[in-house]
Parts: C-alpha cells; structure tokens; sequence
C-alpha cells in the first residue's frame, strides 16, 4: 500500500520542486517562531510589537518567495538558469525574513539602522538580498514573455503581474533614502562613525518619523505619507493577477480568449495605476486613512475607468457570443 502520510507528502513535494518547498519550511519556520514571540515578548519597536514586523515579512516574503519559483516552471529550455534562480530566492527568503526576527530579537530596527558595525551589515544585506529579487523578477519577466504559455489569460496574468510587482519594489527604494531631518542631524566630522554622519538612513514614513499612530497589523502610518502601502499593494497584485488569471479559465463561457485576456490587463493596469496613486499619495506626506479630494479624485476616476472598461469587454463578450457554438472557454 502506497504511503500517504505527511513524509509522503513531504518527498513527493520535495522531489517535484525543492526550492518551493524548502522556501515554503523556512518562510514557515519564521514565522510560527514570530507568533510565538508575539504571544510571549511584550517589548515594542518603533511603537508596535517587536515581533510583528518579522511575522510579516516572513509570511509576505515566503509568499512571494514560493510564487516566483512557481512562475518559473513554466519557463522552459533554461533549467540551469532557472535551478539558480530559484535556490537564489530561497536564499533572499532566509536573508530577509531571518533578518527581521535576529533584529527584534535584539530589540532594534532591521532596517535603515546603521548604529553599529552589526546593525548596518544587517541593513546591509537585507536590501541586498531584495534587490537580488527584483532583478530575478526582471528576468522572470524576460524569459515568460518568451514563452508560450496557455491559455493566453493566465501567461498575461503572470507577465503582467511580475511587472507591478517590480515597479512595487522600486517604490521600496524610496524608503532608503535619507529623510531631511535625518541630514539635518547628521554628524558633520569626518570621523563620524555613522555612515554619512547619520545613525538612521531611511523610513517607511513621510512627514512624522517611523514610530508614531499606525494601522492594526500593518502599522501603516495614520498620520503621514508612508510608502509601504503602493508597496504592499504591488507586491500582492502578483497573487491577485494570478488568481484572476487561472478563474478566467473557468468561465463563463460568454468571455472568449481575447476578452479574457483584456480583463487580465485591464486589472493589471489598474493595480499597476494604483501602485502609482498610492505612491504619490505617500509622497505628498498624506496618510493612507485619510486621502484630501485630490487623491480621492485620483482613485475614483481609475475605478471608474476599470469598471467602465470591464463593462465594455463583458458586453462586447454578450454581442458576439454565439451560445450554439461556443465550445470549452479558451
């Protein structure tokens, strides 16, 4: 009788992709031992939990980890490039998401702290270990435009969805530059053992610095611009894209191949618009919670557009769907 237990399972996963799941243990690993420490650590970090910020990261990093290696099946004739890539991403997972946890259990910042020699190479290979993802995104990106993916809906929905996720990461960047009180206090003596003079280089926040009001769980910041929210907004528009894609392969029937794949990017232009408007928002030093009539503007006007244009294809789909003919959805 064939085994079917859990260490069946665990081989069969293993031996079928073995980046997905080491990167699916150590994401997971990380952040079970984050939970613990928010059940039994009462210290707080820049006003949440000390332990909040590594279950984040550990969870929306392996999910991000575990989806890129799975958009790399479908690239096919580069295996070694591939192999690479995915125990690459393993790699950064670990770095990023073991990072965040060493920091709090050390009781300071992971990132933008450079107040010692340990602080700063944690910093340090932190953004590294992102920037290494955002270029394999790039690539990723490359190599599946190459490819011919089936049906049509789905390749777009990955293409597409690896591409507002890069433009997510770079707007991450944008938190690792020096803020103006941060160079207004920086040491001026050559002989500063500060990089640039300044202890901290970065913040999620614009306006107020890191550390004040913010959301439940995410802690964005409810009193200033703060650039994690296009982030987080385009970093998961990669699941959502996906997710969309492999439903329009299901029906209805009424939507042909190209009216599934103009759905596919017209939600992509409007999670890559969104990204943009959240962006700009964050730069205005504008809270999330709290949009003034030009943001609302901005973000009525691309709803209205994206239901406007998901309308026309759904009508265009009624007109010229001819039920007697129509044959399995493409």
């Amino acid at each position: 009788m064939e085994d079917s237990g859990p260490r069946a399972l665990v081989r069969k996963a293993w031996a079928a992709n073995p980046p997905m799941l080491a990167t699916t243990v150590v994401a997971g690993l990380i952040t079970v031992a984050a939970l613990v420490g928010l059940a039994v650590d009462p210290r707080t970090i820049t006003g949440q939990p000390a332990w909040a910020k590594p279950a984040r990261f550990a969870f929306s990093f392996g999910l991000f980890g575990v989806t890129l290696i799975w958009l790399l099946t479908f690239v096919r004739g580069h295996d070694r490039l591939v192999r690479v890539m995915s125990w690459t991403a393993v790699v950064c997972v670990t770095v990023e998401a073991s990072g965040a946890s060493w920091a709090a259990a050390a009781g300071t910042t992971s990132h933008f702290n450079f107040t010692t020699a340990v602080s700063g190479a944690r910093a340090f290979g932190m953004l590294t270990a992102s920037l290494v993802l955002v270029l394999m995104a790039l690539v990723a990106v490359v190599l599946l435009l190459r490819e011919r993916v089936e049906p049509p809906a789905l390749a777009w929905a990955l293409r597409l969805g690896l591409v507002v996720t890069v433009a997510s990461m770079v707007v991450a960047y944008l938190m690792v530059q020096s803020t103006p009180a941060q160079e207004a206090a920086a040491d001026p003596r050559p002989d500063s053992p500060y990089l640039g003079g300044m202890p901290y280089i970065g913040a999620h926040t614009v306006g107020p610095p890191d550390g004040g009001p913010g959301m439940p769980v995410t802690n964005f910041s409810t009193v200033g611009g703060d650039w994690r929210v296009a982030h987080f907004v385009g970093v998961h528009s990669l699941q959502v894209l996906i997710l969309l894609g492999l439903l329009l392969t299901l029906g209805p029937r009424m939507l042909g191949p190209r009216h599934r794949t103009a759905l596919v990017w017209i939600a992509g232009g409007g999670c890559l618009a969104l990204t943009g408007v959240l962006t700009w928002q964050a730069h205005r030093g504008q809270p999330f919670t709290a949009p003034d009539t030009t943001t609302g503007l901005a973000l009525t006007s691309l709803a209205v557009a994206v239901a406007a244009a998901t309308a026309t294809v759904f009508l265009h789909a009624r007109a010229t769907w001819n039920p007697i003919g129509a044959g399995r959805p493409g």
